[in-house]
C-alpha cells in the first residue's frame, strides 16, 4: 500500500508540474490478465491460477529537441507502478516500481517498452511458515517488464486507448537463495490520457551528418554485490569483479566490446566446501579454486546518458563447475560524464541468474 501511496503523490506532483510548465505528457492506467510460465519444474507447484493485476505510468514525451530523441523515433520514458496478485497464497502479491522507455513503430501505433525496477513481495520463502516459495527467497526483488501495444492517443479531448501483450519478471537474482523466479506472460488494455492535447509541439527532424567515426576506446569496470549459492542456509558472501575492455563505435546508436572479467566469487568458496562434504559422489577434493576469468564480446547501445548492454563470455580459466563455462550479463550504464559511468547489470548462465552487479568504470 505505501508503494501504491508513493506513486499516486508521484503522479499528482508531475500532473501539477506539467499543467505549470505545458511539458507533453501522459498518463495511463491498464489492466492485466494471464499466466506464470513454467520455465522450471521447479515451480510447477505454484502455477495455481491466471494472475492479474494493474499498472499505472506517466511518460514524458520526446519531440526532437534533443538529438537522440529523433535517432529512436522520439521515444518517451517514465515511471511505472505494478501491483500484481498471483491468486496463489504461497507466493503472495506484488508491488514494484519501475522505470522506462517506451519506443514506436508503425506510424507511432505500435509501442514497444521496456521497464526495469524494484518490487516487493508480500510473502517470500520462510522455512517455518512458507517453505514452499522457492520462487522468491527475499521481499526485495528485481524486476523487468516487457510491453507490446498497439496503442491510440487522443481519440478524444486527450483520452485514447491500448492493448497487447506483456512479460512480467521477478527475481533476487541469488542474492538470497531460494530463487527460482517467476515469469507472467500477459494480456493487457487500458486508456491513455494526454495532457494538453491541443498545444502539442511538432516533430523536429534530425539533422545529424550520418557519417559518424570515433577511435576505439579503452573501459576499465569494478563490480561488486552480494548473492548466494542455490543452496538454502549456505550464507550470504560479497563477491568482486575486476573488467577491462575495448569498444568501437560502429555508429552514433552502437558499440562492439570484446574484453576480459576476472571473478573473486567467494559464495563459491562454502559451495565447493558444502559439496566436497554433502556430494562426495560429484568428485570435488574440496580445494578448487573460487576464482574465475572469462573472455566476452559485447554490445552497447546508446541512448542518451544511459546505454543497454549485453555481453556473452566464457570462462578460460575454470577450476570448479558451476552452471557451465558460458556466461551472460546484461544491464544499464549511466555516464556520469564524457569519461566515467554507473551501472547496473544481471549476470547469469542462460536464464539462471548468479548476481546483480553494482559497478563504476571509466571509458578512455
Amino acid at each position: 500500500m505505501k508503494f501504491f501511496l508513493s506513486f499516486l503523490i508521484l503522479l499528482c506532483v508531475t500532473f501539477s508540474k506539467a499543467q505549470q510548465e505545458k511539458d507533453p505528457y501522459t498518463l495511463e492506467a491498464n489492466y492485466f490478465y494471464g499466466n506464470i510460465a513454467e520455465h522450471s519444474n521447479d515451480i510447477s507447484h505454484l502455477i495455481a491460477a491466471h494472475p492479474s493485476g494493474v499498472m499505472l505510468s506517466f511518460n514524458q514525451k520526446t519531440f526532437g529537441k534533443n538529438a537522440w530523441e529523433s535517432r529512436f523515433n522520439y521515444p518517451d520514458y517514465g515511471a511505472s507502478f505494478i501491483y500484481q496478485d498471483f491468486k496463489n497464497e504461497t507466493l503472495g502479491e506484488n508491488y514494484g516500481l519501475y522505470a522506462h522507455y517506451n519506443f514506436y513503430f508503425l506510424k507511432r501505433h505500435l509501442m514497444f517498452r521496456v521497464g526495469q525496477g524494484l518490487s516487493y513481495n508480500t510473502n517470500p520463502y520462510d522455512r517455518v511458515s512458507n517453505f514452499r516459495n522457492n520462487a522468491f527467497g527475499s521481499d526485495l526483488l528485481s524486476s523487468t517488464y516487457l510491453m507490446l501495444n498497439y496503442k491510440k492517443e487522443n481519440i478524444i479531448n486527450g483520452l485514447g486507448i491500448q492493448a497487447g501483450l506483456s512479460l512480467i519478471h521477478y527475481s533476487n537474482a541469488n542474492v538470497k537463495a531460494p530463487n527460482s523466479s517467476v515469469n507472467s506472460v500477459t494480456l493487457n488494455i487500458g486508456i491513455n490520457y494526454l495532457l494538453d492535447a491541443d498545444n502539442q509541439p511538432d516533430y523536429i527532424p534530425n539533422t545529424e551528418n550520418k557519417i559518424f567515426s570515433e577511435q576505439v576506446k579503452y573501459n576499465f569496470a569494478f563490480r561488486s554485490g552480494v548473492n548466494e549459492s542455490d543452496i538454502i542456509g549456505t550464507g550470504q558472501f560479497v563477491f568482486y569483479i575486476a573488467s577491462a575492455y575495448a569498444d568501437k563505435r560502429i555508429n552514433r546508436k552502437s558499440a562492439i566490446q570484446f574484453g576480459a572479467d576476472v571473478f573473486f566469487s567467494n559464495f563459491l568458496k562454502q559451495h565447493i566446501r558444502y559439496q566436497f562434504i554433502a556430494l562426495p559422489s560429484e568428485g570435488s577434493t574440496g580445494q578448487e579454486d573460487y576464482k574465475r576469468v572469462g573472455l566476452f564480446v559485447g554490445h552497447e547501445l546508446f541512448i542518451n546518458k544511459i546505454s543497454l548492454i549485453t555481453q556473452l563470455g566464457y570462462y578460460v580459466y575454470y577450476p570448479f563447475d558451476f552452471e557451465g563455462r558460458v556466461y551472460n550479463r546484461i544491464g544499464l550504464k549511466r555516464y556520469i560524464n564524457n569519461k566515467w559511468f554507473a551501472a547496473i547489470t544481471l549476470k547469469a548462465h542462460a536464464a539462471k541468474a548468479e548476481a546483480v552487479e553494482l559497478g563504476i568504470g571509466i571509458r578512455l
